[in-house]
């Protein structure tokens, strides 16, 4: 089992885990004074309030275990990634004060008690998380540092080489993050939009374990390198793309725009940016398969490491020299 050795890779975590003890904290006050103060009738912001919060949950978690296996594989593109994906979460705290002022002062038991007192905290979350990533991207640049040296001594000295594991490294940390954007987009729109026919919602809800099938086997044909399964997984992508894009176009016709209500602005901000993420993957995994063939597979074969103080699956790069065989070593990413 792993964990910390160093006094920054202790403070990424402290930082990760403080900033998400406090923001969930605030998160399930307005949760709760909601459920007290404005639970007399039922009505949308009682699957809107809730879906939030789940969500912040859910994201907030999913951080901690990616910030977890960043550092156990000394991964310096997920560390960066990971302060990239708290600016994400930044953007949807913001988007949800309106949201959520909106859903309470439609209904006809608001009072502006609730608002005043819960306003503060869902005003404080945003600038916590402002300030967790300006930490959170100070302490990534003491772990590039860190890092570096561990790469540095294990890596191949060919630079080709090197850009290839590069491009395979973004790659994987792309399909981490994808999966959080991806679900977060899912989830809202089956739990939020209103009227939505049974076909549609059927096959929103059937999206979801076909996009987790995609990513896991959208790594599995990576470390194959199977060419025929990797052109199926661009072609999906696209098809992903094409979704995506249907989905954020429908939001803003003028015969849709009642069906989506205020949560138009957060499946906005997560169709965009998961779009975005689909580009940056579509790219990444075209050249990854142009690598395929070029000496890269041995470099991210896996195998059991075990040592006094952590035995886990890691990825491997075998080096040689003096004509002796390969000698297994850690690598940052897995």
């Amino acid at each position: 089992m792993y964990t910390p050795s160093s006094p920054w890779t202790w403070a990424f975590i402290g930082i990760s885990f403080v900033q998400a003890a406090i923001v969930l904290g605030f998160e399930s006050y307005v949760f709760a004074r909601f459920q007290t103060d404005l639970n007399q009738i039922r009505g949308d912001p009682i699957r809107t309030i809730p879906t939030y919060l789940t969500l912040f949950i859910f994201g907030f978690i999913y951080q901690m275990i990616l910030v977890w296996d960043a550092l156990r594989l000394k991964n310096t593109i997920q560390v960066i990634g990971l302060c990239l994906y708290n600016l994400g979460l930044l953007i949807y705290a913001a988007v949800q004060i309106d949201q959520i002022k909106d859903q309470i002062t439609d209904r006809p038991d608001y009072s502006p008690k609730f608002w005043a007192a819960t306003r503060p905290y869902l005003v404080a979350i945003p600038c916590i998380i402002a300030l967790g990533t300006v930490l959170l991207s100070g302490v990534a640049w003491k772990l590039y540092d860190e890092f570096a040296w561990t790469i540095y001594k294990h890596i191949s000295a060919d630079l080709k080489m090197k850009r290839r594991y590069l491009t395979f490294q973004i790659y994987i940390a792309l399909l981490k993050f994808d999966f959080f954007f991806f679900l977060g987009f899912t989830v809202q729109f089956v739990v939020i939009v209103k009227n939505v026919t049974k076909w549609e919602q059927g096959l929103t809800i059937a999206a979801i374990p076909i996009t987790i099938l995609i990513l896991i086997m959208a790594a599995y044909f990576t470390r194959r390198e199977s060419k025929p399964g990797m052109a199926v997984i661009i072609i999906l992508y696209f098809a992903g793309l094409a979704y995506f894009s249907f989905k954020l176009g429908r939001m803003y016709t003028k015969s849709q725009v009642r069906r989506y209500g205020s949560a138009r602005r957060s499946l906005t901000t997560f169709a965009v940016i998961a779009l975005i993420l689909i580009v940056i993957t579509i790219i990444n995994a075209a050249v990854c398969t142009y690598n395929f063939g070029r000496g890269l597979r041995p470099h991210i074969t896996k195998r059991k490491v075990e040592s006094e103080l952590e035995k886990d699956v890691t990825t491997e790069m075998p080096q040689y020299g003096n004509g002796q065989g390969p000698m297994p070593s850690r690598m940052t990413i897995d």
